[in-house]
């Protein structure tokens, strides 16, 4: 409601209430609240209106202490008498307006279960913060496996775990520091720092600390343990929200070291470099923008070509060659390595075929081609192999799957039961890089495996290093106890080939032999053995 509340006068420099009326009473303006209108802010406005062209002013007025305070919208306008020295000061009470506004304003930025500011309310106390221009951290904590005990104990139970969980990390910090629930097991932590980064790290020990003791529940008692993250602030023009980002940025790598991780700029460049090549890499697999080539395996004994390993190779759009080193850790950890392996073994196994037709029949040799730990785990790659030999028109035994011995220790039931199923198909299956890994006896002897790959580390500089020698005698000895075959990689040189050979290993492949081959190439080699 708008209050033609009183008539304003400068007198001496000052400005006086020269009169007010019923409305203004009754608005709750006595005598003391209009005293505490006359403030200089108010006479600088009165001034400026009446020194100006303009007939009226508008702008929000506070009136009272923090305990009972009013809020209106106030407008200045020039007395209708003409006076040169008065004006009319009209009010519109927005209190109610003000007071609904702060609880809703309340209410977005509140986190409802813990009473906590949520990601909202705590981007905003990152702001006010960064507008002291204060040096201060944000550290995240993020809960490890609450997804899975959440979905064991029920979400009573994990919701009582997040109270206790804020309760407990709220005690361990100073008082000025600020705690909130940005995320569903994630809280962050506003830091004000005196020091170096030190600070942080001494309050991230003191939170991890804190959080060994069991949580003792209603009806459970149960251990967590927290990662964390943390990531100071780059400066006055910082932005909140990329601030938590960045901790949270930190806090998953903090998970994979087990360890409290700090944010570096270098870091996140180096995952959005391999964000863009996992787009890239998407489109290539989309669009058949990526090819395969051709490295011999051939026998020690009599040199001859007998198999071929199929090796994926990306050459991008702007024509950059991009390393298997590079894209097939993106691969996996994307999930991409599903559809790349996918395409690998029908490409490799239709060239295959392609061989075949030119040579006017079997053309003399296998085909190798290497099966990630990742795919095993989710894709049915006895499906897709027995799809592929139909397709491509090739006999099981003529394909050989290279498994490395992660992929084989992760869940060695279930990948038993895959082996069974390949073997089944005719196909051959080699241990990849053995000896690198998790090698087991037990392992080898309860998985159908067929051929030991010895790793190169092993292999190169061997002949002058008797520790290299013994345990390449050591694998060639298990392989032929077992009733296994050997491969030998990064054979770059005939002696270590001739070696090699009368240690008993049974194939060979390397740069000695032949550098990785374009189909026309490994043809070639081919068509030379006939």
């Amino acid at each position: 409601m708008a209050i033609p509340a009183a008539e304003l006068r400068l007198f001496d420099g000052r400005l006086i209430v020269a009169a007010a009326n019923d409305a203004y009473r009754r608005a709750g303006l006595d005598e003391h609240r209009a005293q505490s209108l006359l403030t200089s802010e108010l006479a600088q406005r009165v001034i400026a209106l009446l020194d100006s062209d303009h007939k009226s002013v508008e702008f929000p007025l506070q009136l009272g202490d923090v305990i009972d305070c009013r809020y209106f919208q106030a407008t200045l306008t020039r007395s209708a008498e003409g006076q040169m020295d008065a004006c009319v000061l009209m009010l519109v009470d927005h209190t109610a307006q003000h007071h609904t506004e702060r609880s809703l304003r309340r209410e977005m930025t509140t986190d409802s279960l813990t009473g906590l500011p949520n990601r909202q309310g705590f981007g905003d106390l990152i702001e006010s913060m960064m507008a002291t221009g204060q040096r201060h951290a944000v550290l995240v904590i993020d809960l490890n496996r609450f997804g899975r005990l959440n979905a064991c104990m029920g979400s009573l139970v994990g919701d009582e775990l997040l109270i206790t969980v804020a309760r407990r990390v709220k005690g361990a910090l100073r008082s000025r520091d600020s705690i909130g629930r940005i995320g569903g097991n994630e809280f962050g932590i506003l830091m004000m720092m005196d020091g170096s980064e030190d600070e942080a790290h001494i309050l991230a020990d003191r939170i991890d600390r804190a959080m060994r003791a069991p949580f003792r529940l209603t009806d459970y008692e149960v251990n967590v343990e927290a990662s964390v993250g943390i990531a100071f602030n780059e400066g006055p023009d910082g932005d909140a929200e990329e601030l938590i980002r960045h901790a949270q940025f930190a806090v998953k790598h903090a998970k994979t070291a087990g360890r409290t991780e700090t944010y570096h700029p270098q870091a996140f460049t180096i995952a959005r470099a391999q964000f863009a090549m996992e787009t890239a890499l998407r489109r290539a697999i989309e669009n058949d923008g990526l090819h395969l080539a051709y490295q011999p395996i051939c026998d020690l004994a009599t040199g001859r070509t007998v198999s071929f390993e199929a090796l994926a190779r990306w050459i991008d759009v702007d024509g950059q060659s991009h390393s298997p080193t590079e894209f097939i850790p993106v691969a996996e950890e994307s999930g991409l390595i599903v559809p790349l392996g996918r395409w690998a073994v029908h490409e490799a196994l239709s060239q295959l075929a392609a061989w075949d037709r030119a040579a006017g029949g079997d053309c003399g040799v296998r085909m190798s081609v290497n099966v990630s730990a990742i795919q095993l785990q989710r894709d049915d790659i006895p499906s897709v192999i027995e799809a592929a030999l139909a397709q491509a028109g090739i006999a099981g035994e003529r394909l050989t799957l290279e498994l490395t011995e992660s992929a084989i220790v992760g869940d060695p039931d279930r990948v038993t039961a895959i082996m069974k199923a390949l073997k089944a198909l005719g196909t051959t299956i080699a241990m990849d890089d053995f000896g690198t890994g998790y090698s087991s006896l037990a392992y080898l002897q309860k998985l159908p495996i067929d051929v030991l790959k010895i790793d190169r580390s092993f292999i190169g500089g061997m002949l002058a290093d008797r520790d290299k020698i013994a345990i390449v005698r050591a694998i060639l000895g298990l392989g032929q106890a077992l009733g296994m075959q050997t491969t030998a990689e990064g054979i770059e040189a005939v002696e270590l080939g001739q070696t090699l050979a009368a240690l008993g290993c049974t194939y060979g492949q390397g740069y000695y032999y032949a550098r990785p081959l374009d189909p026309d190439a490994a043809f070639a080699m081919i068509a030379r053995q006939v």
